[in-house]
């Protein structure tokens, strides 16, 4: 596990839904499954056992030994530093309003897709990301990273403003490095056909897959290892107006 890897337990009883939620998270660059637990007990060991190495939990309603809302809580008072994400069939008005009032980060309903978990982490590591470089925040600042709700621009609208860190210059030159590529591109890719470093190159091309500009799906890299690799989806120039 690499040191910028966010690190996620996951907390499901059925070890085939386990495999599915590992096979989507390995498609999101950045994170690790650290521990599987199938039931309340092994939750409380493996958090326990990893807690410096666990900041996201996704989390099951239903566990054969205690409830997931009640896990949720213990969770919640114990390792205060870690999110929650429930993932499970629980559709009940009630178990959703408590775990909003449990301060959960998203709430999936079985069963997800593969691009609704990447969309969550996605999310979770920009705001991560955006609380781990400021000692301050703005309210316009703030506002920005608790949209969660908002719906996706797709920036097709002249002259978008962007968020901070992303500067229409160096858009151009991933857009257009995407643009001249033939099949889907690799971050490292990208950096090297833009004269950029790998780190630039990926927050980049994140910020344009979370306007939904660009499309990412996983490939294998020259030494069988799975990375994310990135495509034009839609129109970028309402992204790249006023240069």
């Amino acid at each position: 596990m690499s040191a910028n890897d966010y690190g996620i337990l996951v907390v499901e009883d059925d070890f085939r839904i386990a495999d599915i939620h590992r096979a989507f998270i390995e498609q999101s660059e950045g994170f690790e499954v650290v521990a599987v637990a199938r039931n309340g007990a092994e939750a409380c060991e493996k958090m326990a056992r990893h807690a410096a190495a666990i900041q996201l939990v996704l989390l099951d309603a239903y566990l054969p030994d205690v409830e997931g809302l009640e896990l949720l809580w213990a969770l919640r008072r114990d390792y205060v530093q870690v999110d929650i994400v429930m993932v499970t069939a629980a559709r009940e008005v009630d178990t959703i309003s408590e775990a909003l009032r449990g301060g959960v980060f998203d709430y999936l309903i079985k069963p997800i897709e593969a691009s609704r978990m990447q969309q969550m982490l996605a999310r979770f590591r920009r705001e991560r990301a955006a609380l781990a470089c400021r000692n301050e925040m703005s309210q316009a600042e703030l506002d920005q990273v608790l949209s969660r709700a908002q719906p996706v621009d797709t920036g097709l609208a002249s002259g978008r403003s962007l968020p901070k860190g992303i500067d229409r210059l160096t858009l151009r030159s991933v857009v257009e490095a995407l643009k001249d590529a033939r099949q889907p591109l690799a971050a490292t890719q990208v950096a090297h056909a833009m004269g950029a470093s790998r780190s630039t190159a990926r927050r980049y091309l994140e910020f344009l897959v979370s306007v939904q500009v660009v499309d990412a799906e996983l490939g294998y890299g020259d030494v069988g290892r799975p990375e994310r690799r990135y495509r034009l989806q839609t129109d970028p120039n309402g992204w790249l107006e006023g240069l």
